[in-house]
């Protein structure tokens, strides 16, 4: 996940830019040039290592891109010619506007484009400071529009894999249910039909076995004893086809998992866990789908271990990433909406911390 953010397109474009300074940091005095190269370099340091920071350490972040503007503003004042370095501000308002809420955003740019004009007023040697401080902040309104809608598409494009991965998952379900109807209609229908056929030709060729005329027919016993094979194998066949291995959890909570690059899910089902139920099976699929999107977006987990097995008539979940828990971390509607699905069938669900200090959901529902 985190190389996927450090790989990011946009984090291309801004190194570029970045770049594109490099030839003007000799124009720095050489008292300065030292500083200026230090500053450019934290700048650029800064500015990558918010794509590594895990979920838990997100007040670093924002550390982080409180203190890039900070050195930007530094760097253009070792200097009092008009230089290009300002682009620096552009970036930081295209990261602030990535990370931050919207208003915000708009608040700190505003502040900071503020303290911008005030520091080349105080320079002096720059004319029309106001006309240059509202030029760059067309470029950092443009920065940030292209940051919003950038954001927006990730958003919309990561809901469309969730819904997908939910479709596919229950589309499963639901398959496998429609089969498991179809094999109990086929062994009604053998069980009904051909088994009550049978016994009925049994009993007719008993009585006639009984007759006088017909006693020493060995082909009459023969068919008789056919006839009883058949009808115990029309029940084997019968049993079997209701005796199904129940719905498929498998497969439908590794479809719900797959668009997730993180984390990783490594399901573990005992051999004796049946879920004939939809309702259970629904119940479990939302319960796992719950631990997934809190993994990722609380915990920065990497893997995802869930284990089922039967204890009694009960059947036991157990949840459990290798990520950690925020502190003072509370309950939200996802887990609420969890509790009240399983309690509306009986189940229970409850929430504690590893030794690791990562989540562990434990939930019991009828098997």
């Amino acid at each position: 996940m985190n190389r996927r953010r450090l790989l990011n397109p946009l984090n291309f474009a801004a190194l570029l830019t970045i770049a594109a300074l490099v030839p003007s940091m000799r124009l720095y005095d050489a008292d300065h040039r030292a500083l200026a190269w230090a500053l450019l370099a934290a700048f650029s340091f800064g500015f990558l290592s918010l794509s590594v920071w895990p979920p838990r350490l997100r007040w670093a972040e924002h550390l982080v891109i409180g203190l890039l503007p900070v050195i930007a503003l530094v760097l253009i004042g070792l200097d009092s010619r008009p230089g290009a370095v300002q682009v620096l501000l552009v970036i930081w308002a295209a990261v602030a506007f990535a990370d931050w809420p919207t208003r915000h955003a708009i608040v700190a740019v505003v502040a900071v484009d503020i303290v911008y004009y005030l520091l080349l007023r105080h320079m002096g040697d720059f004319r029309a400071p106001l006309q240059i401080v509202l030029s760059f902040a067309g470029f950092q309104a443009f920065a940030a529009l292209c940051m919003h809608y950038a954001r927006s598409a990730e958003h919309t494009r990561d809901a469309l894999s969730r819904v997908n991965a939910d479709l596919l998952a229950t589309r499963a379900l639901l398959a496998d249910s429609a089969r498991d109807a179809e094999r109990v209609r086929v062994a009604r229908e053998l069980h009904d039909v051909a088994g009550h056929k049978l016994t009925a030709m049994r009993l007719n060729l008993r009585a006639l076995a009984d007759e006088p005329a017909f006693a020493d027919n060995p082909q009459l016993r023969i068919a008789e004893q056919l006839s009883g094979e058949l009808l115990g194998d029309i029940r084997n066949v019968v049993q079997a086809l209701r005796d199904s291995g129940g719905l498929d959890l498998a497969t439908a909570l590794r479809a719900l998992a797959a668009p997730m690059p993180r984390p990783r899910l490594r399901l573990t089902i005992a051999d004796d866990v049946r879920v004939s139920d939809p309702a259970i099976a629904e119940a479990v699929l939302r319960l796992v789908q719950e631990a997934l999107t809190n993994a990722a977006k609380h915990a920065d987990a990497d893997m995802l271990d869930v284990t089922l097995h039967r204890n009694g008539d009960l059947l036991h979940v157990t949840i459990e990433d290798d990520g950690r828990m925020r502190e003072g971390w509370r309950e939200g509607n996802g887990i609420a909406g969890m509790r009240e699905r399983l309690a509306a069938l009986q189940g229970r669900v409850r929430l504690v911390r590893n030794p690791s200090g990562a989540m562990r959901i434990n939930a019991e529902l009828p098997a």
